[in-house]
């Protein structure tokens, strides 16, 4: 067993306390030679309390990213909390490649003050010091801010630690006691909120590009319907209600607009609804089932799913011109597309010797990676850093939730105890309701 995944173990046993209110993190893979790091313990005044342990939840984030190897606090030669008290020699001896110390404070009122520093130890470097301020409710806001700071500095790569999950937890199938729930959560599986709890399924869940909404299809009223359902006042409302298919929304990049699947003219089509004038354009007009749309990052196109070729396969379609043109060709199916942001991968679900694994295709080059080895993968859905992708899948016949990088070389998953994950979404970038200053 390699350096992370004993810390990612021992890690989830502490900072996972949460795993029967919400899921657990199960390392499977990272990478060989990743980033050796020390988070050293928080130092603290006196009269504080905290109950949440802010350098271990750094520490756990970087650690599941796969591209950190931190420190066990016990391997560590001194527990600096101030820029002044540390020796880079005490550190260069254990090899470690940075450093992260910080120290919390109490402002007059009551908030937090987290001032934290960052160096390279290698170059004998400080790279950051900050001050990242918040409530005592906002702990785990203020530790996974950290974590995306540091994670951007090292890789370049803006960090994803401080947005969000919606996923389906669904208990007792097959019982009259059935029950499904759309479920609010952090990326770490912690600090769990229930949306709405429901008796009937609950499907295709997505964000607003501003993380305000969430859009999702829910079948409490005994057929499908489009729901907007806002994530602070847990208020929502119906969008969509047409006699038979409801399916599949998706909000444009500018928020304006859903894309959807409707069949009240007859056929499962493609359409595109003005959320403020409730104007309703069909997109798509074939024999064939056009199903699972996607926006394109610019919003000129939507990518699709149809069986206009005999088996499902991946289309787009510019939405200026109604051209259409097919993206896919190995495979008897690939479904449930989905860009990265750069507009020039896709992600979705592909078929191959009777099995479902997530690909990745180059666009550019037509090139596939298979990302996935285990079976039933389904519903990816892109972090907003384009950096890895979290799916459904199945272990042992509960559904859970997994996690891998887009080049397929860290991966780690989420079950639950309370009964099985599906039709995981993750959030764009949140707006941070905490203060943070360069000092």
């Amino acid at each position: 067993m390699n350096l992370l995944r004993r810390f990612i173990i021992c890690m989830a046993c502490f900072v996972g306390s949460n795993m029967y209110a919400g899921l657990a993190i199960e390392i499977v893979e990272g990478r060989d030679n990743p980033i050796k790091i020390a988070i050293v313990p928080f130092g603290q005044s006196l009269n504080l309390n905290i109950d949440q342990d802010i350098s271990g939840i750094v520490a756990f984030d970087l650690a599941r990213s796969g591209q950190f190897a931190p420190m066990a606090e016990e391997n560590m030669l001194s527990y600096p909390d101030r820029q002044d008290k540390v020796y880079f020699r005490d550190w260069k001896i254990l090899k470690v490649d940075y450093l992260v110390i910080g120290r919390v404070e109490q402002e007059y009122n009551a908030d937090l003050s987290v001032v934290y520093h960052l160096f390279d130890v290698v170059n004998a470097r400080h790279l950051i010091s900050r001050r990242v301020t918040g409530s005592q409710k906002q702990i785990r806001d203020i530790a996974h801010s950290i974590s995306d700071e540091v994670y951007q500095e090292v890789t370049d790569i803006p960090g994803a630690f401080s947005t969000k999950l919606v996923y389906v937890l669904a208990q007792d199938l097959g019982t009259k006691y059935s029950n499904f729930k759309l479920q609010l959560a952090d990326t770490d599986g912690e600090r769990v909120r229930t949306l709405l709890s429901s008796k009937e399924p609950i499907l295709s869940a997505s964000w607003s590009p501003d993380g305000s909404q969430v859009a999702y299809v829910s079948f409490e009223g005994g057929r499908p319907a489009v729901y907007l359902h806002n994530i602070s006042t847990n208020s929502r409302r119906m969008l969509s209600t047409f006699p038979g298919i409801n399916s599949a929304p998706v909000w444009s990049p500018d928020g304006r607009k859903l894309a959807m699947v409707l069949s009240k003219d007859g056929n499962a089509e493609i359409y595109v609804r003005d959320i403020g004038s409730s104007k309703i354009q069909r997109v798509t007009r074939h024999p064939a089932i056009d199903t699972e749309p996607a926006w394109t990052p610019d919003g000129s196109s939507l990518v699709f799913t149809s069986d206009r070729g005999g088996k499902p396969q991946i289309y787009r379609i510019n939405l200026s011109k109604g051209i259409t043109d097919r993206l896919t060709f190995q495979g008897d199916y690939n479904a449930r597309a989905r860009l990265l942001p750069d507009g020039k991968h896709l992600i979705y679900v592909h078929r191959s010797d009777g099995v479902y694994h997530i690909a990745l295709q180059d666009l550019e080059r037509d090139r596939i990676m298979v990302l996935t080895q285990t079976d039933l993968n389904e519903s990816p859905s892109i972090s907003p850093n384009g950096s890895m992708l979290i799916y459904a899948t199945q272990d042992n016949g509960q559904g859970i939730l997994a996690v891998v990088s887009i080049d397929g070389t860290v991966k780690y998953r989420l079950p639950s105890s309370l009964g099985d994950v599906r039709e995981p979404a993750w959030s764009p970038y949140l707006k941070s309701v905490l203060r943070s200053e360069n000092l």
